[in-house]
């Protein structure tokens, strides 16, 4: 939004004020392959948000990572290439934001190289280019989209077109193919502008947080106005107290605009008296590990925790082509076949029937294959050279848990309330869903040519003498199906509780919508009650979208620039 409202109006005076780091630059940033660096115990480019104990996830803590750097989410994301369904936009109900009215920002912000049925969705000028990179893995790609042959869903040219829906295909990324660097709204929008000299008066402040929105002094019946923040110096670990001594404060003559996400618009709100928030949604998945055949070179293993003997510095040096490349090579939306909804259960079927069955574009869960194994490289066999493990992780597109998250002081210092309240939707349809999602990512992967087996340690664990007891080595894919008994389901459950953990999409806590429906900004992003303040950011959506939320979010900062610039009359460009 900065870098739009910029470009529109030089001589506009504009601040973002940002308390991570500069990300320009940054390794664990621009290169790909290192994304999962960024959210590693200590790192200072995550915020990790320590959610309330939750005794239906065996009386753990969930922690849910976000952006604490320049360029927020974009800059530590896994960079995959996700977009919600046509059916999604319509769904929140709210002029202007329907999927036909916000197509044309969807296409304005990116550049696609990759193949498509349907070139109308897809824009082709945009500053964050969509590709594989400089690097993929084919024969994991081929194998994912053969398993879901295998099991009933067919491969689809395009799955990221809107209307593609239960079927499985390549999954691109935001990495540029010709240099193989991440596509981050840093280096994409911001940098540029500001290293060409063409932003005078656009200003960035990185290491402040801000603490509160200063309102103007109100009489009876004047409605109350944003006139500017107060903001301090980020403490350091180590900090005495001296940076609470040093707050500031900076004036807006025309505009505050608060994007600090779905966790940081909401508190920054209660904490200056604004509004209330709303309930949250978010995406959660549970990984499962396989065993394969692939080689060192076809995953990102031995880079990601740089532990084995991958040479990482000189691949930097070097830029090797590998470091333009996530890992993750094949994607899914699915749905249930027909055969496969009774045995659910009534709660899941009375879901189906008013959530699903009226509306075929819109996928149960996501399932993608992940050329990495996420968890401590120790925990693997030690006799075991001859293959790779990787990850499967099925995440419900449309959780219908909701949790909150609030503050419990006026200072920022004080902390916040944050209960994620998964799997404790009414009927129990998301654990439901992801029993159905464990089943279903186990066949596709015993599918593929490139399966070996699966890591006891990242599957359930099945009861002594059941049919669907792990295979930890296999010469190959595994024909036939699972026959799953009760006992089997609630050791499926089990794990589910113990090991779900978060996708990093939290939205919602600032929905937008009519305020006596718990809506706290309005189709033009205001503030409800209040003048001179908007959010832009993951915290309006009113309703949940099937995609990691990348792509959502920059489509909200085109359209909100676009509203920015009509409504201060900067230029006819974001129309």
């Amino acid at each position: 939004m900065a870098s739009r409202l910029a470009e529109a109006d030089p001589s506009l005076s504009i601040l973002v004020i940002e308390q991570g780091n500069n990300n320009f630059n940054m390794d664990s940033v621009i290169y790909p392959a290192l994304f999962e660096q960024n959210t590693f115990p200590g790192s200072d480019t995550a915020l990790f948000w320590r959610a309330n104990k939750s005794p239906q996830l065996a009386d753990r803590e969930p922690i849910v990572e976000t952006g604490g750097i320049l360029g927020g989410g974009s800059s530590i994301n896994w960079m995959v290439y996700t977009r919600g369904q046509w059916d999604d936009f319509d769904a929140w109900n709210v002029s202007g934001w329907r999927s036909n009215e916000v197509l044309p920002f969807l296409r304005k912000f990116e550049t696609y190289h990759g193949l498509t049925n349907n070139v109308s969705t897809h824009g082709g000028h945009g500053p964050v280019h969509v590709s594989k990179g400089t690097y993929q893995a084919p024969r994991a790609e081929e194998a994912w989209i053969q398993g879901g042959l295998k099991t009933g869903y067919p491969g689809i040219v395009d799955l990221q077109s809107l209307h593609s829906n239960n079927g499985t295909g390549a999954w691109y990324r935001y990495v540029s193919p010709y240099d193989g660097r991440r596509q981050d709204v840093g280096h994409r929008y911001l940098h540029p502008l500001l290293q060409s000299g063409r932003a005078p008066n656009l200003h960035v402040l990185v290491g402040h947080q801000v603490l509160r929105i200063l309102f103007n002094e109100t009489r009876d019946g004047e409605v109350k106005r944003a006139v500017g923040v107060e903001y301090r110096p980020k403490p350091s670990v180590n900090d005495t107290g001296s940076s609470a001594k040093s707050q500031l404060t900076v004036t807006a003559r025309k505009l505050v605009i608060s994007s600090l996400g779905a966790f940081g618009s909401p508190l920054l709100l209660e904490r200056s008296g604004a509004l209330g928030t709303t309930s949250k949604a978010h995406h959660h998945f549970v990984g499962y590990v396989i065993r394969t055949s692939l080689t060192p070179n076809e995953t990102l293993n031995g880079i990601a925790h740089d532990t084995r003997s991958r040479d990482l510095p000189s691949m930097i040096r070097r830029d090797d082509p590998q470091l333009g490349w996530n890992g993750h090579d094949a994607s899914s939306k699915l749905r249930p076949h027909a055969a496969d909804i009774p045995p659910l259960g009534p709660s899941f079927q009375s879901a189906w029937a008013r959530d699903f069955a009226p509306s075929p574009n819109r996928p149960l869960m996501i399932m993608g294959l992940f050329n990495c194994y996420f968890g401590d490289p120790a925990s693997l066999p030690d006799d075991d050279d001859a293959a790779e493990y990787v990850t499967t992780a099925p995440w419900v597109a449309y959780p219908y848990s909701r949790g909150h998250v609030h503050v419990v002081g006026q200072d920022i210092d004080d902390g916040y309330d944050f209960d994620p309240r998964w799997l404790l939707d009414q009927g129990g349809v998301d654990l439901t869903s992801h029993v159905w999602g464990y089943k279903t990512q186990r066949a596709i992967a015993r599918g593929m040519d490139i399966f070996r087996g699966e890591l006891p340690a990242g599957q359930p664990r099945f009861p002594d003498g059941s049919g669907a007891a792990v295979v930890e080595f296999a010469e190959g894919p595994i024909e036939g199906s699972v026959e799953y008994s009760p006992e089997d389901d609630a050791a499926i459950v089990r794990y589910v509780r113990e090991n779900i953990g978060t996708s990093r999409h939290p939205l919602g806590t600032c929905k937008m919508g009519p305020r006596d429906d718990g809506g706290v900004v309005d189709e033009h992003l205001n503030v409800h009650g209040i003048s001179g303040l908007k959010v832009a950011d993951m915290s309006i959506p009113p309703l949940e979208v099937a995609a990691n939320l990348y792509n959502t979010a920059l489509m909200i900062g085109e359209k909100a620039s676009g509203i920015v610039i009509r409504e201060l009359r900067l230029s006819t460009c974001g129309k």
